[in-house]
């Protein structure tokens, strides 16, 4: 059996050079970085950053936040690191960031749960490092369009490893989802480019199991 990680950095190392080009992705990056609220984050961790849309989309609208993207494929990294040097990019998985407990404000995943192999693991290094009355906010896709047109889910030939929408895929789901792992839905908004549906939530770490 091939190793899960693996399929993942090989898939996206080979879309690198052209993920950029999908309107979809940079909409939701957009739409994200618009929906955040970044008055209280000084150091914002963007999880499967890919090639760092959403990073770039917070640098234009925060003056001077520390910016840090994880994602497990050298080559996205590589994309994102020529658009914005400033920032600091690491190669990591997402259940094993190697950053300090309790050193970030802000975390974000953008329509990447559906494919990490362990959420809970990842949630659980996210609580980890997000200090007290840190928040998550995440973008998961509500409805995928299967017609062919471009959509981020018309074609399995670039992407072999496995996927899970369903976890993720309302705001009762993703509340029950994420409510086992220790983080309540603050607040959300949905997004749609016409032919996919997402959902954006923010979530913070419940007190209690910090």
């Amino acid at each position: 059996m091939q190793d899960p990680l693996r399929l993942i950095s090989d898939a996206f190392d080979a879309r690198a050079s052209r993920y950029d080009e999908s309107a979809m992705h940079r909409s939701v990056a957009a739409a994200t970085a618009e929906f955040l609220d970044l008055s209280e984050a000084d150091v914002v961790l963007d999880v499967a950053t890919g090639t760092g849309l959403v990073l770039r989309e917070i640098a234009s609208r925060a003056a001077d936040p520390h910016l840090i993207g994880v994602d497990i494929s050298a080559g996205m990294l590589d994309v994102a690191r020529s658009h914005l040097p400033k920032a600091r990019w690491i190669e990591a998985e997402a259940s094993a960031i190697p950053l300090p407990s309790g050193s970030v404000d802000l975390i974000t995943c953008v329509t990447a749960l559906h494919i990490i192999p362990e959420v809970a693991g990842a949630a659980a290094e996210w609580r980890r490092l997000l200090r007290p009355g840190g928040r998550l906010v995440t973008a998961t896709f509500r409805k995928i369009d299967t017609s062919g047109h471009g959509a981020p889910e018309a074609s399995t030939a670039d992407r072999p490893y496995d996927r899970d929408h369903e976890p993720y895929s309302s705001t009762t789901r993703l509340a029950e989802t994420f409510g086992s792992y220790g983080f309540t839905m603050r607040r959300h908004r949905d997004w749609s480019d016409g032919t996919d549906e997402l959902l954006i939530a923010e979530l913070v770490a419940d007190a209690a199991l910090s």
